[in-house]
C-alpha cells in the first residue's frame, strides 16, 4: 500500500464508500487521496495536521478534506481507548463529471469550495451526528440520499478552515515518503530540542535543502510548522491539566523556557496562555 497518495479500497463501480474506523489509534500517516473525505469523530481525540496547519480534532466534530489535500491524524493514544470515526469518500465526479453543477444542487457549491482547504464544522450539530449514526444500517440508495443530506447541511454550516495553504502539485511517491518521515520524527519528538540538522538528517538533504522543500511545500519554515504543533500540545494541556502549571506545560510541550513559550504562544493564538485558560475555563 503507497502511503503517498493513498488508494481508498472501494468494490468495483462503488461511487461512494462508507468506512468506520475503530482502533486505538487512526491511520497516522502523512497521505492523501483523490476522494473528498467527510468524517465524524464518534471517539476520540488527538491531532490532525492538514497542508500546512496543525489542527485538535476531538469527540463530536465533523471534519471535510478536500481531494488530494495532505493529512495525518494522530489520536491521543495516552488516553488508552478506542478512536471511533465514520467517513464517506467521494470524489466531485463520482456520480457523473457534471452531477453537482445541477442547478437541482446549486446550494451544495459552498460545501465544494470550502473543501478545498478541508474544514471544521464551528459548533456541534446534531443533524450531522444523527446522519453519521444512520450510515451503518443504511442501503447503498440511503447512503446517497444520506450524503446529499449532509452536504447540504454543510453548506449552511458555520466552518473553520483545516488549511491556509494548498500545495498544487500532487506529492510523489518519493516526496511522500520524506514528508512522511519527517512529519513522523516531528510528531513523535517535538517535545523534546529538535535542531536543524536533526530534520535535515530525517530527509536525507542538506540543511539548506531542506528547509526550501520544506518551505516550498507548506509556505512556512519548519520551525514555525513546529512552535504551531508545540503550542497545539499546549493548548490541549492547559485546558486539560488543570494540575499543571503554565511553566510545567511549557515544558512538557517542548519550549526550553518561559519567555519564549509566551512569545511563540501569543503570537500564534493572540493572547497569553495564561489568557487562554481563563477564556476557555469561563
Amino acid at each position: 500500500m503507497k502511503v503517498l497518495p493513498f488508494q481508498i479500497p472501494k468494490p468495483e463501480n462503488n461511487a461512494l464508500v462508507y468506512q468506520e474506523d475503530k482502533e486505538l489509534v487512526f491511520y497516522d500517516k502523512f497521505h492523501q487521496h483523490e476522494e473528498i473525505q467527510v468524517s465524524f469523530i464518534a471517539e476520540g481525540e488527538g491531532t490532525l495536521v492538514v497542508g500546512d496547519t496543525i489542527n485538535y480534532y476531538k469527540k463530536g466534530d465533523v471534519l471535510a478534506i478536500g481531494s488530494n489535500l495532505p493529512h495525518v491524524f494522530k489520536s491521543d493514544s495516552s488516553l488508552n481507548k478506542t478512536s471511533e470515526m465514520l467517513t464517506l469518500f467521494f470524489s466531485k465526479d463520482a456520480f457523473g463529471t457534471s452531477f453537482f453543477e445541477l442547478e437541482e444542487l446549486r446550494e451544495l457549491k459552498s460545501f465544494f469550495k470550502k473543501v478545498d482547504y478541508g474544514f471544521k464544522v464551528s459548533t456541534k450539530s446534531k443533524t450531522l451526528e444523527s446522519l453519521f449514526l444512520q450510515l451503518a444500517e443504511s442501503s447503498k440508495l440511503q447512503r446517497f440520499i444520506i450524503l446529499l443530506e449532509v452536504l447540504k447541511t454543510l453548506s449552511k454550516s458555520r466552518t473553520q478552515p483545516l488549511s491556509s495553504f494548498i500545495y498544487d502539485k500532487k506529492y510523489t511517491d518519493s516526496e511522500g515518503k520524506r514528508m512522511r518521515e519527517v512529519l513522523d520524527f516531528t510528531m513523535q519528538n517535538y517535545h523534546q530540542q529538535i535542531s536543524l540538522n536533526d530534520v535535515a538528517q530525517v530527509s536525507a538533504m542538506t540543511k539548506n535543502a531542506f528547509c526550501k522543500y520544506f518551505k516550498k511545500r507548506t509556505n512556512k519554515s519548519y520551525f514555525t510548522f513546529l512552535n504551531e504543533l508545540r503550542v497545539e500540545n499546549a493548548c490541549k494541556l492547559l485546558l486539560s491539566e488543570e494540575g499543571l502549571s503554565i511553566a510545567e506545560i511549557a515544558e512538557t510541550s517542548g519550549f526550553n523556557n518561559m519567555s519564549n513559550f509566551n512569545r511563540q504562544f501569543k503570537a500564534i493564538r493572540q493572547m497569553s496562555p495564561s489568557e487562554f485558560r481563563k477564556v476557555k475555563a469561563a
